[in-house]
């Protein structure tokens, strides 16, 4: 037994857990887990706990089921909701097969292998994710799009009824070891956002699926269903999750140069036109549902047109304000029902692109880009992003860049996933249908 697992049982004793969580991340994005009594944490963290890979979504074929989950110490917490008498603790795992080998289609172990190429140049890779969700009414047990509260950005109680849950989420987040750095309410009714601190983009993409099973966990425990899909009301703003980038290098920030225009160096502006000459196929990853590119439309504050700016909110690509440390780049297009580990790599692999092959972006537009007709930015040269699921599928299969940081087993896998969901979209006889058409026709 190694000193760190000596440690970690110790560990795992002083705190009283009874049950232990194994989580690891299907290619979707969904968090699963198998729960073992404390008697094998010895076995899971020396040996790893099997289980049937054939059950997961974009996993492997019956005849090659036998996996196997090994904890990440790093990642060990406890789940504060649950009573202390039968305590439960969480480790988020990475999956591998049979032989000892990693899994290649894990996403875990997709971002690890983009990681460590970036880290070839010496760069380390942060982000910062900015979740949205909604929080609605349950009714006889099921979720509903009926609102909870009426409030809208930045408001306070009585109007946001949810203060108080998302209070509870913030506690249990910050008991989880989350730095929580703002709460607020988002623009529409029954939306939330709560921000957690940036880190390195593998821990990151840990918190996000953290976030999103303690969010759910705890609405639940309070009669309300937490949805972190990208668009469940018709009329009102969409659920994104913004995510700010930045490299640093010998403990430095490579996007910052004091002497530089914008005080933007040339890693920052070539990071830039990597994501945005990858961004269509960035975007099957970022935005992986039908239901997304309905928030991918102009007129509800969601990122439509493929451009940049120093400032500019309605830019695919801003830049905040804060320099030095601070400096980062905000791509504002993804949404939350991304898989965060895959949605990383592929915006890492692009900026790298950019750097190793010194893409110019185009000028940054600082103009209100909602604003502008479909002439002006035509004129201006500016594109859009993919419509559908459909065509954003196609651009990721067209882009070699990103099929070879993904892998060919994931790629695979997201081609399937997207071609059967948007057959089963586009043969179904949709409401919508029925009410322009069946008393018509």
């Amino acid at each position: 037994m190694s000193d760190m697992t000596a440690t970690m049982l110790k560990r795992i004793e002083q705190d009283g857990v009874r049950f232990i969580r194994l989580q690891f991340s299907d290619l979707m994005g969904q968090a699963k887990n198998v729960a073992i009594p404390v008697s094998q944490a010895e076995k899971a963290l020396t040996d790893g706990i099997g289980f049937d890979g054939s059950s997961i979504e974009g996993f492997v074929r019956i005849e090659e089921s036998d996996m196997v989950l090994k904890p990440d110490p790093a990642t060990y917490t406890i789940l504060p909701w649950r009573p202390a008498e039968s305590r439960v603790a969480r480790f988020i795992c990475d999956v591998h097969k049979a032989n000892g080998q990693p899994f290649e289609g894990d996403p875990r172990y997709v971002l690890k292998r983009v990681l460590a190429d970036a880290a070839k140049d010496g760069f380390v890779f942060n982000t910062g994710p900015e979740l949205e969700f909604f929080l609605f009414r349950m009714v006889d047990g099921k979720p509903t799009t009926e609102f909870q509260d009426t409030g809208g950005y930045f408001d306070l109680a009585p109007t946001d009824l949810a203060e108080n849950v998302r209070r509870d989420i913030i506690l249990a987040l910050t008991e989880m070891g989350f730095e929580i750095e703002a709460s607020h309410h988002e623009v529409a009714e029954s939306q939330h956002e709560i921000d957690f601190k940036y880190g390195d983009a593998l821990a990151t993409a840990d918190n996000v699926i953290t976030f999103k099973f303690a969010t759910k966990t705890i609405a639940l425990m309070n009669g309300l269903h937490a949805t972190f899909m990208a668009k469940p009301v018709y009329g009102i703003n969409g659920s994104g999750m913004h995510t700010n980038c930045s490299l640093f290098r010998d403990g430095e920030n490579a996007f910052y140069d004091p002497e530089a225009p914008l005080q933007l160096s040339d890693t920052a502006l070539h990071f830039i036109g990597g994501l945005l000459s990858h961004v269509k196929g960035i975007t099957r990853v970022a935005n992986p549902t039908i239901n997304s590119y309905k928030r991918l439309v102009p007129g509800y504050e969601a990122p439509v047109y493929i451009s940049w700016s120093g400032a500019n909110r309605s830019a695919l690509c801003r830049v905040p304000a804060p320099r030095g440390r601070s400096t980062r780049v905000e791509y504002r297009s993804p949404d939350p029902t991304c898989n965060p580990y895959l949605t990383f790599a592929a915006i890492l692999a692009a900026g790298m692109d950019g750097i190793r092959n010194k893409i110019d972006p185009p000028a940054s537009l600082d103009r209100n880009i909602f604003k502008l007709t479909r002439e002006e930015s035509e004129a201006l040269g500016i594109d859009t992003l993919p419509g559908d699921l459909s065509t954003a599928n196609r651009h990721l299969l067209a882009d070699e860049v990103l099929s070879t940081a993904l892998g060919p087993h994931v790629v695979e896998n997201l081609k399937r996933i997207a071609e059967a969901e948007w057959d089963a979209y586009r043969t179904a006889v949709h409401p919508w249908e029925l009410a322009q058409y069946l008393s018509t026709y």
